[in-house]
């Protein structure tokens, strides 16, 4: 190299020497033109084939229809190809981004949690635990006697698998989801697991991707071998009874619906035997044993009624006793303690609509037809009830005061009166929580018998924490949770405690829901020293307020420079997932805003804000979303023409749709594994829908709801001669709103708006496995985040 470049020096010298009379042509010297840039990559473009569809007197046309032709052998042919060619274009578009994904999933993949264990549950004698094996793509199921280990660390060091001092293993391989990858094609899914009242046996269904089903298999924990039977397809719910020696379980039909209950004798060669067989198509099916496995309950439901039934666990086969019913779909979950049956539910009071759960009860043996159930608690319009969990000495329950979320005991039995009291008067036992709580979930809880009751503690400014409660005295411990103040980022994040976090229990005492605090919040590894996070309130359209949170960084935030993405759901009546995420920390140390809207439709606000937003009221949530989305610009916390959307599933419905009333208001949006298509999805199911979906969308023979379908279903509104934002949408052949929804949009977008290459819309084929794989997800994250910086020139 350096010859080269001493040759190229003498051989300049002599040329500037040997034509030095040419010296003064070099005041004219032109410097060449500079290349003009490459064109940008123009995107494909999809065939056109022209399907009219008519419904109710209405008449329109579906070009791209085609793409849902899943029968079809060319038409997916042809698919294949266009999928081919939009996933070269989106690698061209992203290309000068290549350097910046790497570095984000660099960032990212430093950010994972790498415990190797998921934290012990105890139940009974055992710990159960699933671990990670080096070089292994799958976990593997373990136990082992509390007895010998009381100090349980192996979670910590999953080789930790022998005792030295007894020279006995102590741990206990139960199922090696590696080997049952190479049962089911290389792929490892399970969706049900339970383990016998006895823990001799295990029941489980894996995931058969060739036939598109569960499948159900138990396993003899003390041999290790499968059992001979049961072994069924289509498998939904499981529920053991007469302590282990039998199991219910629910199948499908070929429409994915839920209507027959079997119960299996285990060890028998006897078939098993038919519960309940429901025929009408619109009727559902699930079980669930109580916790103390007295009893399992099979509830129906369907658009015009919900039941609940009793099946003794004891005697399975002496038939299933009516215990509860309402008309319309309702929430109900049935436990039972002591001889009295408790039930949870949000059903109608006196015809009347309620907007919150309450809790009733009744004895177990009670001769009254039909059943009396008596209230629990007077109803408290501040103090709402979300969520109830029992164990043999205590009733605990899940609160809200406003957007205030608690946890609180009560000491079982309760009082005998058949008066309802307020909640105060049982003198419940507040626990304590960090700030800015966004969600509790309950743990698994197995062990009827003990007072150790876990729970998931989410927040927007501090990774989940796993924690066990003590219920009789009181004290807490953090389970698990990631340290992002570790000491590798000390000097990043101050002097904040690091690792005494699990080491020591705290007491505290209990009180009421806004006494009770931490008494040190580092405990709880919050990052609110370095991320603000702040509640507003918007007013939407017709006046109603909309809750929006704000997280940015405190240090890195520039007032009214900062780009913004709002994230939306509301769907279902369920809450906005607003946990800290990793993956956004990129996001928020480069300045941006991240902002939550809980739009109606969603949960938080009762079952008014989740009705609101759905069936023939949808525009409420957009309307709530543009609303916010415009507030974040006019109060200047989000520079105006920085501002991006983000939708999954159903929010995806609700971004794509604020973007067809206000395109301008966009810059960018994030689409994953979007719901897009309603109006043809609900009409023509080509994956099987169940009556929520209907409840929430609506019914298309209504013809009010149809009307409304028409109006709120993004691929039938896209505004044309319009200039869309730059949209990034991501979605899989393995989705419940299949990829061809995603296709169809994108194409549509780019045939009837205006057509700019900085605004290019991009389709994304993600693979099947990501949700599995930690490092493919953190690939899929930095994509969409260089997606977003990109976007916003940042």
């Amino acid at each position: 190299m350096l010859r080269h470049l001493l040759t190229a020096i003498r051989h300049r010298s002599t040329t500037i020497l040997s034509h030095h009379n040419h010296y003064h042509r070099s005041t004219n010297y032109k410097p060449p033109k500079t290349p003009t840039p490459p064109s940008p990559p123009k995107p494909p473009k999809a065939p056109q084939k022209s399907q009219t569809l008519t419904f109710h007197d209405v008449t329109w046309e579906d070009p791209y229809s085609w793409m849902s032709s899943l029968q079809d052998k060319v038409a997916m042919r042809h698919m294949d190809m266009y999928m081919e060619q939009e996933e070269k274009y989106t690698e061209a578009v992203m290309l000068d981004t290549e350097r910046l994904q790497n570095k984000l999933q660099s960032e990212m993949a430093s950010r994972l949690n790498f415990d190797l264990s998921t934290p012990p549950i105890r139940w009974g004698p055992w710990l159960y635990y699933r671990r990670v094996e080096e070089g292994k793509q799958y976990p593997v199921l373990c136990r082992r006697l509390a007895s010998l280990n009381e100090e349980f660390i192996s979670h910590k060091y999953p080789g930790a698998g022998f005792d030295f001092t007894s020279g006995k293993r102590i741990e206990q391989k139960l199922l090696d989801y590696n080997q049952e990858a190479e049962r089911f094609g290389g792929y490892a899914y399970e969706e049900l697991s339970e383990i016998s009242p006895g823990h001799k046996f295990l029941a489980y269904t894996m995931y058969d991707k060739d036939n598109d089903y569960f499948k159900l298999s138990v396993r003899n924990l003390n041999t290790g071998a499968l059992c001979s039977k049961p072994y069924a397809n289509r498998v939904s719910n499981l529920a053991w009874v007469k302590d282990g020696q039998a199991l219910l379980y629910v199948v499908t039909d070929e429409n994915k619906r839920p209507f027959r209950i079997y119960c299996s004798m285990i060890g028998s060669t006897d078939e098993d035997v038919l519960l309940l067989e429901e025929q009408d198509e619109n009727v559902y099916v699930n079980i669930r044993h109580t916790k103390d496995f007295h009893f399992v309950t099979a509830n129906t439901f369907s658009p015009t009624s919900s039941k609940v039934f009793l099946i003794n666990a004891a005697d399975p086969f002496s038939g299933m006793t009516l215990v509860w019913e309402s008309e319309g779909i309702v929430h109900c979950i049935l436990e039972h303690h002591q001889g009295y049956l408790y039930l949870f539910t949000d059903a109608a009071k006196d015809g009347q609509i309620v907007d919150s759960h309450y809790l009733l009860r009744s004895p177990v043996d009670s001769s009254s037809n039909p059943r009396i159930w008596e209230n629990l608690f007077i109803d408290d319009q501040e103090l709402v009830i979300e969520d109830v969990d029992f164990c043999n000495s205590h009733l605990v329950l899940i609160t809200r005061e406003g957007p205030n979320y608690g946890i609180c005991s009560i000491a079982l039995p309760l009082p005998g009166g058949k008066q309802a009291v307020h909640l105060r008067e049982l003198h419940p036992h507040f626990l304590p929580l960090p700030k800015h709580v966004c969600k509790i979930s309950p743990g698994p809880n197995y062990d009827y018998y003990s007072t150790t009751m876990r729970f998931t503690i989410s927040s927007p400014v501090m990774p989940d924490a796993v924690v066990d409660y003590d219920l009789s005295n009181g004290k807490w411990n953090i389970i698990q949770q990631q340290n992002m103040l570790h000491e590798r980022t000390r000097v990043l994040y101050g002097t904040a405690l690091t690792s005494a976090i699990a080491e020591k229990s705290t007491n505290v005492k209990l009180s009421s829901i806004n006494d009770v605090k931490s008494e040190d919040d580092n405990l709880w590894n919050d990052l609110s020293e370095y991320y603000a996070c702040e509640h507003h309130n918007v007013s939407s359209y017709d006046g109603a307020v909309v809750p929006l949170t704000i997280v940015y960084s405190r240090k890195n935030r520039k007032d009214n420079q900062s780009p913004g993405l709002l994230h939306g759901h509301g769907a279902y009546g369920e809450i906005l997932d607003k946990r800290w995420r990793n993956e956004l920390k990129s996001l928020l140390d480069r300045g941006w805003i991240v902002a939550y809207a809980d739009v109606r439709g969603g949960g938080g606000g009762g079952k008014k804000w989740h009705h609101d937003g759905r069936r023939t009221k949808k525009q409420n949530s957009i309307r709530d979303y543009v609303s916010c989305a415009k507030y974040l610009v006019e109060k200047e916390i989000v520079q105006e023409n920085k501002l991006a959307g983000w939708g999954y599933s159903a929010g995806g419905l609700l971004v794509a749709s604020a973007i067809n009333c206000c395109p301008e208001l966009f810059r960018a949006a994030v689409l994953k594994v979007p719901f897009l298509d309603a109006t043809n999805t609900l009409l023509y199911p080509i994956l099987p829908l169940t009556a929520v979906d209907y409840e929430e969308f609506g019914y298309p023979g209504d013809i009010d709801d149809f009307q409304a379908i028409r109006k709120f279903s993004p691929y039938d509104n896209i505004r044309k001669d319009a200039l869309y934002p730059t949209v990034l949408v991501s979605s899989s052949f393995n989705t419940r709103f299949g990829v061809w929804e995603a296709a169809k949009w994108v194409s549509r977008v780019r045939e009837q708006t205006i057509y700019d290459p900085k605004h290019p819309i991009l389709l994304n084929l993600m693979t099947d496995i990501v949700e599995e794989n930690r490092y493919l997800q953190c690939k899929e994250s930095a994509l969409e985040t260089a997606f977003l910086l990109k976007a916003m020139d940042s």
